[in-house]
């Protein structure tokens, strides 16, 4: 049975309750994304100055990304279920107080043991957004805005990219002239400036309330002995069981493509930014501000396209279904990453393939707002999300490890790392394989028990 919807824009359907839940879920998952980034752009140059040694930032960078992203599933596994449990707006605002906090804290980094503490409890709370701020849309919009809403929410997400590359560029332009204050050098900016968010909390523990939806059902389940955000219900339910395995593999796919491979991207720009300046007798420190600089032009480029391709696979999802936009995306992530590891060797290249990549990578994470939600109960909707993607980012946090075991077997240099990230793009492909095997959600309700 499908629901109807009324003719027109679906943004006109909100009611002002509706409008309040969407921009603070789509915040909260912006900031995260933004807090992402800023990772990406000074993890490098942190590594650089805290090791005092190139080759070796390069790989011990690699490691950060591992740690990181373990924190990052791990905070998504156990804020899932206590989102479910006690209200996904009061668990979302100590995951962006938290991912706020300790992200403000590694700047003041003395080392590779600390940053890596101060990364792993940013991932712990990085990690719970996505499954809270994707189920309190799904709970709280009218049935036929769910997946424009969701879809809309996720290429939001590509904003707070744009805003971590533009301030980036910032920080880089700042550092080139000696304008920093306090001494500090651009990662540690960098990282300053995403303790930002947590000023959000305030705004979502006085104001957001809790869904009507999971009120009543909550408060229904209780009385027939039903717990809410229990894994163990969740993988002991035949129906809900499959879709969470089927779902992880599908999670996995997509994010093992940008997180693992697809977001190293930054390294193959600094070394091609190093090539190009190379005849301007640049000091080391000039360098390092030119490659941060450039870092972030090829960081707003990639969520420029990825902005294009989460509205455009958001719209194939809502026309065509969920299974056909899935596999147009991953085939598209899987094609614009091998490209980029392969083929981009020259500066010009940055403002066509980076783009590319980003449409093709960042479009599968539509389909996941849009679709995931829709395959768990109210009881579990954000604990099956939560288990799916964030077990992808457990499996994610392989990969670049991996990269950094082949390149170093490749000879450790920018060639070798090319290599290894083509090779581990194959596992894009997994994502094809469990296709067949998930329902078809466009046009149906969410599930209940």
């Amino acid at each position: 049975m499908t629901s109807s919807a009324p003719s027109g824009p679906w943004w006109r359907s909100l009611e002002r309750s509706h409008w309040h839940v969407f921009i603070v879920a789509s915040l909260a998952w912006l900031f995260d994304c933004m807090d992402q980034q800023f990772f990406n752009l000074a993890r490098d140059a942190a590594m650089e100055h805290l090791l005092g040694d190139k080759a070796r930032a390069t790989v011990y960078g690699s490691y950060t990304m591992s740690v990181f992203l373990v924190g990052w599933a791990i905070g998504g596994l156990v804020f899932g279920s206590l989102g479910d449990r006690y209200g996904r707006a009061r668990i979302l605002s100590v995951c962006v107080l938290l991912y706020s906090v300790f992200t403000g804290l590694s700047s003041f980094s003395t080392g590779f043991i600390d940053f890596c503490v101060y990364r792993f409890l940013t991932g712990l709370g990085v990690g719970g957004v996505f499954g809270l701020a994707v189920a309190l849309v799904a709970d709280s919009v009218p049935d036929h805005t769910r997946a424009p809403a969701l879809g809309m929410l996720q290429s939001l997400s590509t904003w707070g990219n744009v805003g971590a590359g533009l301030i980036g560029m910032g920080i880089g332009a700042l550092a080139a002239r000696h304008l920093l204050p306090f001494g500090l050098r651009d990662w540690q900016v960098t990282f300053l400036v995403g303790a930002i968010p947590a000023f959000l909390c305030v705004f979502i523990i006085g104001k957001l309330k809790e869904p009507a939806k999971w009120v009543e059902s909550r408060a229904s389940s209780a009385k027939r002995g039903i717990k809410f955000g229990s894994y163990g219900n969740l993988l002991k339910h035949p129906r809900w069981s499959k879709h969470a395995w089927l779902g992880l593999i599908m999670c996995s796919a997509g994010i093992v493509g940008l997180w693992g491979i697809g977001n190293f991207h930054p390294r193959i720009v600094g070394a091609i930014i190093e090539s190009h300046l190379m005849s301007a007798n640049l000091s080391p420190e000039a360098m390092a501000s030119e490659k941060t600089y450039w870092r972030s032009v090829a960081l707003m480029l990639q969520n420029v396209g990825g902005f294009v391709g989460m509205m455009v696979l958001a719209k194939v999802a809502q026309v065509k279904g969920r299974r056909l936009a899935f596999g147009l995306a991953i085939c598209c992530s899987f094609l614009s990453t091998v490209l980029v590891f392969r083929g981009l060797r020259e500066f010009d290249q940055i403002f066509w393939m980076i783009p590319l990549m980003g449409f093709g990578q960042l479009s599968v994470f539509a389909v996941y707002a849009i679709y995931l939600p829709e395959l768990f109960p109210t009881s579990l909707r954000s604990t099956g999300t939560s288990f799916c993607y964030n077990f992808g980012r457990l499996a994610a946090a392989t990969a670049p490890f991996t990269i950094s075991q082949i390149t170093s077997r490749l000879g450790g240099n920018i060639e070798g790392f090319r290599v290894a990230g083509q090779w581990v793009s194959l596992v894009l492909l997994l994502g094809l394989v469990v296709l067949p095997f998930l329902p078809e959600t466009k046009g149906q309700p969410l599930p209940e028990e």
